[in-house]
Formats: C-alpha cells, sequence, structure tokens
C-alpha cells in the first residue's frame, strides 16, 4: 500500500470515528434526557385545604411548560416540622402564620419571598342528609346540635390550624367550656370534613372552601370573622431548595390566573 492510499485510509478512518462517537454522543444525551428533565420537578408542601385549588394550577402549568410539580398535602403543623427535619420541599403554603413563623425563626425559608396570599372562612358543616341552618353566636347551643354522645370534629387544637381557628373562636365566644368535651381532633382539616362526610359525626369546623367542594355536607353556620384571627395562607420559597424551575412556578402560584382559580374555590385573594 502507498502512503498515499494508507494516509487517505487513516483520515476516512478518523473521520469514520468521529461520526460514530458523535452518534454515541448524542444518542446518550437523547437517553439521559428524561433524567434531566425529572430533575427540573417542582416539590410543594401545601396545606390539605389548597388540594383541589393547587392540583388544577399545578396540571394546566405542566402542560404548559412540561415542568412536573409533586404535592404532599396534609397539616400545615405536619409539613413544617417535615421541612425541619429535611425533606426537600421547593415550596411551602401554610394555612396559618403560625407554622411559617416557626420555620422562619429557624431560618428555613427565603425571607423575602413569603406572601400572604389568600383568606378563608371558618364554618360548622354537617350532613347533607340532616341540613340545619345555625346562627353562631355566644348563645348558641352546640349541645343541641351534637346530641349527648355527638362529637364535633375539626383539626388538632393544639396544632392543626383549622382546629386552633376553630379553638379561638369557640373561646372568643365563650362556647369552648360547654363544647370541648365533645371535641373530636383531625390530623388535617380533610380528615375532618371526612368524618362528616361519612355520616361518623354530627358536625364539624372547617374552613369554607372544604366545606365548598365535598358532596355529602352542607354548611350550617359561618363563625363572626371577629371570632378569630383572619384565616391567612402564607406562601414561601424554602431556603437552599429556591432552584430555577421552584421560582418559575413560584410566580405562577402568584399570577393573575392562579388568583382566578384560587377564587373559583372560594379562597379570598389578597
Amino acid at each position: 500500500m502507498s502512503l498515499v492510499s494508507f494516509a487517505v485510509q487513516r483520515l476516512a478512518t478518523s473521520r469514520f470515528a468521529r461520526r460514530t462517537f458523535l452518534s454515541l454522543a448524542l444518542s446518550a444525551l437523547a437517553l439521559s434526557a428524561p433524567a434531566a428533565h425529572a430533575q427540573e420537578a417542582v416539590t410543594v408542601f401545601a396545606a390539605a385545604s389548597m388540594t383541589n385549588a393547587l392540583q388544577d394550577i399545578a396540571k394546566a402549568y405542566t402542560a404548559k411548560t412540561g415542568v412536573p410539580v409533586r404535592f404532599s398535602f396534609a397539616a400545615s403543623s405536619e409539613l413544617a416540622k417535615q421541612v425541619e427535619a429535611g425533606a426537600p420541599a421547593n415550596i411551602f403554603i401554610s394555612a396559618d402564620n403560625r407554622w411559617m413563623d416557626y420555620l422562619e425563626q429557624r431560618n428555613l425559608i427565603v425571607k423575602d419571598t413569603r406572601v400572604p396570599a389568600l383568606g378563608n372562612t371558618l364554618v360548622v358543616v354537617v350532613p347533607a342528609s340532616k341540613p340545619t341552618q345555625i346562627t353562631i353566636s355566644p348563645a348558641f347551643d352546640f349541645a343541641a346540635l351534637l346530641g349527648k354522645d355527638g362529637k364535633l370534629v375539626t383539626g388538632n387544637v393544639d396544632s392543626v390550624p383549622v382546629g386552633v381557628y376553630a379553638k379561638a373562636a369557640l373561646t372568643k365566644l365563650g362556647l369552648w367550656d360547654k363544647v370541648k368535651a365533645q371535641i373530636a381532633g383531625a390530623d388535617s382539616v380533610r380528615a375532618a370534613l371526612a368524618f362528616v362526610e361519612r355520616g361518623e359525626a354530627p358536625a364539624g369546623i372547617v374552613y369554607g372552601t372544604d366545606a365548598a367542594i365535598a358532596k355529602n355536607v352542607v354548611i350550617a353556620g359561618t363563625f363572626p370573622s371577629d371570632s378569630h384571627e383572619p384565616i391567612t395562607y402564607p406562601f414561601a420559597l424554602v431556603k437552599d431548595h429556591d432552584t430555577a424551575a421552584a421560582k418559575a412556578f413560584y410566580a405562577e402560584l402568584l399570577s393573575p390566573e392562579a388568583k382566578a382559580v384560587y377564587a373559583k374555590y372560594g379562597f379570598t385573594v389578597k
């Protein structure tokens, strides 16, 4: 073989090798794309009462951007403790200021992003099969509504926001001592609502938004707004987890489109 022929063959082989390498590299990138995309997912820890509204917002956002959004819905108290323990949440949404304060005091949220975004109402619900209308005032007789052995179910009154609001309202109205023996505390507002939906409790204290989406309960009465602190939902990014994807979805949560969804579900938009 001449030197010229040998050189041509080596050049052809070199070009083939480069093309082969480039092809393999592009294939590897294509195969790794789903993994990279998965890393863009945003994880939101949110109060249980936000379930339906946030799922609607996330569904539209993922359809628009391709970025998946994962949720953990529970009582704000439980979620705050999970964040404190190192759970990889990007965004935290509480049903009261207390548990957002808890994380802020421990330097676990991005303070500048904290926003009191929403409000709600506190209501008494009863099974739809036994509708009634009541006026909640210092003169109201809960014992007559509940019966001898009936329970008034709400969130845990020491930790779950809806239960804390409920205890405060009942105390302000002078009703707490009369009804506390019949209070049953649940792990979250949705758990409390479920007891009434299934007919396992004659009445419950939940948020107006939760009552509105329930099929088997009706609102019997609404607590006066001055009987408890304003129900506030603060939003914030979680410190050290405020990724670009998290910031983008956080902006979406505060957008006019998202606010329209909150309003649709009965939240007060601030």
